[in-house]
């Protein structure tokens, strides 16, 4: 269980990727970690960091290129996973907080590129899956991606959609909405 509940922290992932199948020894991994910080007690949207990740794994494909406007060249000084998880845990205290992100993508990504590059898992056990909470509190019977979610909203995403701090901004938008309405007499 989440021992601080004083902010959640949203996070969203992007990683290497291919139009089909990885090439021939190479494997899916984190390139870049946003982050928005909510402040639990205003529901408000404090803080959105982006962290790239050194891939060691794997190259940036074109495709991963036009998807996410991350170029290879960009990586030249970032840090490894391990650098990025002991600033998630130091300065964010990843370990004791609640985290969040639009489905089970980012923490099943999370947890197996920790795995396979023998890197300490960076949060705790308590996880929220906006992307499933936001389906149940609307009410509309199955998962939507985050851009059917702004437009059932009437909301436009901000940024740009696939890079990681962007997203993660938007996502945590969609959070707070959807606990203000959950608190006594709050409106979306």
């Amino acid at each position: 269980m989440a021992r601080s509940l004083d902010v959640i922290l949203v996070v969203d992932l992007e990683s290497t990727c291919w139009k089909g199948s990885p090439p021939r020894e190479q494997t899916s991994e984190i390139i870049e970690i946003g982050l928005c910080t909510v402040d639990l007690g205003t529901l408000t949207r404090t803080e959105k960091r982006s962290y790239l990740v050194k891939p060691v794994q794997s190259e940036i494909s074109d495709f991963c290129t036009e998807l996410t406007t991350l170029t290879p060249d960009m990586f030249a000084d970032a840090g490894t996973l391990a650098d990025a998880g002991k600033i998630l845990k130091k300065e964010y205290r990843s370990k004791d907080r609640l985290w969040a992100s639009w489905g089970d993508y980012d923490r099943r990504q999370f947890e197996r590129v920790c795995k396979d590059l023998s890197v300490g898992y960076p949060f705790g056990p308590s996880h929220l899956n906006v992307k499933s909470l936001f389906a149940a509190a609307t009410g509309i019977g199955h998962e939507v991606g985050l851009d059917g979610a702004y437009k059932q909203l009437g909301l436009e995403l901000k940024g740009t959609h696939h890079r990681s701090d962007d997203d993660a901004w938007n996502i945590a938008q969609i959070l707070c909405r959807l606990l203000k309405t959950m608190r006594i007499g709050g409106n979306a």
